[in-house]
């Protein structure tokens, strides 16, 4: 899934959650964790086996389940003490979205190869083609299928709840950037 997918099926997961839990829309800061954290396992698994050709692929290290029970509760733990939960728990939803829609359909049709990452290193990654870095992933991306399409469809979809839900966090970025702009005279 690409990144506006991602995001999108973070948002919509976490709104759902804010507002059955607390009734309210999101917040800034936990939603600035939810988008880091929608992105998280890409970050750090794509630069470092696309581009550094430290790890054997694009889905293994972070996105393993593994790795993700040692890390997430170190994430809360930190979180914590620096009294940010929510923010943790925003986090932790848009990691755990990001892996759930990393789950090709194929494994719907009793194909379970496509999510092997899950339990990287104890099941063997399949093996990917070649990626010469991650702007050639997005360079070589000019095709749309129907996968494209429900992404893109998702993040239509995930905006327009955002702009229902008050568009949370954008008067937040706009006084930051009257803040920073210099004023007219």
């Amino acid at each position: 899934m690409w990144p506006w997918g991602h995001l999108a099926v973070a948002y919509l997961l976490y709104t759902g959650y804010t507002a059955r839990r607390f009734d309210r829309s999101p917040r800034f800061v936990p939603l600035v964790a939810l988008a880091i954290g929608s992105q998280f396992p890409d970050l750090i698994d794509k630069p470092f086996a696309w581009t550094f050709d430290v790890l054997p692929g694009g889905r293994t290290l972070s996105h393993s389940l593994l790795f993700v029970a040692l890390f997430l509760p170190a994430v809360y733990a930190v979180a914590d003490r620096l009294e940010f939960r929510s923010a943790s728990i925003a986090f932790s939803i848009g990691y755990l979205s990001h892996l759930l829609a990393d789950i090709p359909p194929s494994v719907l049709t009793g194909e379970p190869t496509g999510a092997a990452y899950l339990l990287w290193p104890v099941v063997e990654q399949p093996s990917e083609d070649p990626i010469g870095g991650i702007l050639d992933a997005f360079l070589n991306y000019y095709t749309m299928g129907p996968y494209e399409w429900l992404q893109l469809g998702l993040f239509a979809g995930a905006v327009l709840v955002w702009y229902r839900d008050g568009a949370p966090g954008l008067a937040t970025v706009r006084a930051s950037v009257r803040r920073y702009l210099p004023t007219r005279s």
